[in-house]
């Protein structure tokens, strides 16, 4: 019980670590959370910082869950304990960031870097939803909220009990963080990223 408790902690601190108003603040001199949509993930970085910025972020966000359900395997104890459950620590951190007023991103990079550890196959899957989904619609958001619908029907599919309960509660917390961008879906006011057939059918209709 020791050892879980200490692999969340770490889990958890690791995801904490505000990567988008670090970036911001030390290299750009800009706190994130003062422009755009005021998140601290990659997609208000792109917005706010550019391209370079939100890249670093995105791998740093994702790279957190992947350390962070590793953590099982460097201490020797992943026969017994899942990567899958000390990674939502990770992904706890990320959302409620000790860093920031326990305030944080919209749990989409980090809980997609912790299937990385867990199953590299599921990992694939989810980061070709995402990015078919992106190109598809040219709407982050969309591909993060139907990203993490798929992947729960997939592990469900597979029979994955585990995975599919953490997915699919993680799925309903995803909804709840992004219910402004579903509105903004709904009222066609959505931001979108600078390309994509959305955007193309978006840029053909207001002509």
């Amino acid at each position: 019980m020791g050892t879980i408790l200490l692999m969340l902690t770490i889990a958890y601190l690791l995801g904490s670590i505000p990567s988008g108003v670090w970036i911001g603040k030390y290299f750009y001199q800009k706190d994130i959370r003062e422009f755009g949509s005021g998140n601290v993930g990659t997609t208000n970085t792109y917005r706010v910082l550019g391209p370079k910025a939100g890249t670093i972020v995105l791998v740093m966000d994702v790279s957190k869950g992947i350390i962070a359900a590793s953590l099982p395997y460097m201490f020797g104890v992943a026969a017994t304990v899942s990567p899958l459950l000390i990674g939502v620590g990770a992904v706890a951190g990320h959302t409620f960031s000790i860093f920031t007023k326990f305030k944080g991103g919209k749990a989409v990079a980090t809980g997609a870097g912790i299937l990385l550890p867990y199953s590299p196959l599921f990992f694939a899957i989810a980061c070709t939803i995402f990015i078919s989904l992106i190109l598809l619609t040219s709407m982050v958001s969309v591909a993060s909220v139907l990203g993490f619908i798929g992947i729960t029907i997939t592990a469900l599919l597979f029979q994955d009990w585990l995975l599919a309960t953490i997915a699919g509660i993680l799925t309903i917390f995803v909804i709840y963080k992004h219910r402004g961008n579903i509105s903004r879906i709904f009222s066609g006011t959505e931001s979108m990223v600078p390309f994509g057939l959305g955007l193309y059918l978006r840029n053909k209709k207001n002509r």
